[in-house]
């Protein structure tokens, strides 16, 4: 059966082409629309007055003639409305007021010191509530929330499994809509970094990207050819159990091996103490350190590492370079596996860029088969641990534009 849509249809999906062409590449004139969408000019004149009339677009003053009449550019109003950002980590909520393109207005976070959903969601409400109490008057108000979550999340929004919370089950976006009034899209945290690095970060222009968040688990988002990929079912990215050890540490996860527990915040707590020798570790300090529970927390944090690292304390600096080195065998698993243009490293762990880059590039490079790394760039988040924050509220943003994904 032939499918056709009818005018009303057809217009949302014109409306919204020429919006994202104007959010993307503004400023343009109504004749640089009709030229870039392929929409006749009386369309793309009629759907701008629309835009304008909501706010969600500006006249910028005049562009450069071509013979005629100056014509009036048109531009994005990110000013237009505001949008919440919310990544929730093991041990930390972070959240931020931003624009309609991204630009963070206000930041708000909160530990997390137990892993109970309802816990997380009072220690959300205390990120989030000075957050919605102080942002500014506009067209739209506060269009939305979004949310990266460490873990599998479905269609819906809820979180199907999230080892390292020890969720299986929560229905966080229903909860948070029912207590804000506003939409909530809930996402992997690695897939909301990914949208981030490709909107505002080092992913800009990229239709083939891989985005590694390194925290206190590891988890990837990929870009093929342009389109977020989540797989069959909407779980895909869950890197950071992928095995890279046969009979390695014992995750939460019920497996073995995985490469969190040696190339992220995880690997911590198996490491020699910072301030002591990397050499004089005895025998049975390290298999006391490998039995360790597999939900074992660090005691200290990256900031305070990297305090180490600073001074040159040797123990820091080998635990760093050998996490490095573990973090580039896992990055080559998905440079052969994928054939990525771009692999982008962010989360927190890049406040330990400068220690952990030179190992992780070098393995890439022993690594890596020859064809897949000759075009290949890799790189460290240009939003640092920002990028699930940033992306998160784009997510938000997006939804409430109604943007379409169409091949012009």
């Amino acid at each position: 059966m032939r499918v056709t849509g009818d005018q009303a249809l057809v217009k949302k999906l014109n409306k919204s082409i020429v919006l994202d062409t104007i959010r993307r590449n503004g400023p343009l004139s109504r004749t640089d629309v009709s030229e870039r969408t392929g929409l006749n000019k009386a369309t793309v004149s009629n759907l701008t007055l629309e835009l304008l009339e909501q706010k969600l677009v500006e006249e910028t003053g005049l562009g450069a003639s071509s013979g005629g009449r100056k014509p009036l550019m048109l531009l994005f109003n990110g000013a237009a409305g505001c949008a919440i950002g919310i990544e929730l980590g093991v041990t930390l909520v972070k959240a931020a007021l931003t624009d309609l393109k991204g630009g963070i207005l206000l930041e708000r976070s909160a530990p997390l010191g137990r892993h109970d959903p309802d816990t997380a969601f009072a220690v959300i409400l205390e990120a989030v509530r000075p957050l919605l109490e102080e942002a500014p008057d506009t067209p739209h108000g506060v269009v939305g929330i979004g949310i990266g979550v460490p873990g599998m999340v479905d269609e819906s929004g809820t979180i199907l499994y999230a080892p390292n919370l020890g969720w299986e089950g929560v229905d966080l976006g229903a909860r948070l809509e029912k207590e804000f009034g506003v939409p909530v899209v809930v996402d992997n945290e690695a897939n909301a970094g990914a949208a981030g690095e490709r909107e505002y970060g080092a992913g800009r222009h990229v239709r083939h990207l891989v985005y590694v968040s390194a925290g206190m688990g590891i988890g990837s988002g990929m870009i093929i050819d342009g389109q977020l990929y989540k797989g069959a079912w909407g779980y895909a990215g869950e890197t950071g159990h992928m095995s890279i050890e046969s009979d390695g540490r014992l995750c939460s996860c019920g497996s073995r091996g995985c490469w969190e527990l040696y190339a992220s915040e995880r690997a911590y707590a198996y490491a020699p103490a910072a301030g002591g020798s990397a050499e004089g570790s005895g025998d049975a300090d390290v298999r006391a350190r490998d039995a360790a529970s597999p939900s074992s927390l660090p005691a200290l944090t990256t900031p305070e590492l990297a305090e180490y690292a600073r001074q040159g304390d040797a123990a820091t600096l080998e635990m760093y370079r050998e996490i490095g080195r573990r973090l580039g065998i896992g990055v080559t698993n998905l440079v052969n596996g994928f054939n990525p243009e771009k692999i982008v490293v962010g989360g927190p762990l890049t406040e330990a860029k400068e220690w952990i880059e030179p190992a992780m590039l070098a393995t890439i490079a022993e690594r890596a088969l020859p064809y897949h790394r000759r075009e290949l760039a890799v790189s460290f988040s240009e939003l640092g641990s920002r990028s699930a924050l940033l992306g998160a509220a784009h997510l938000a943003v997006s939804q409430f534009l109604g943007r379409v994904r169409v091949s012009l």
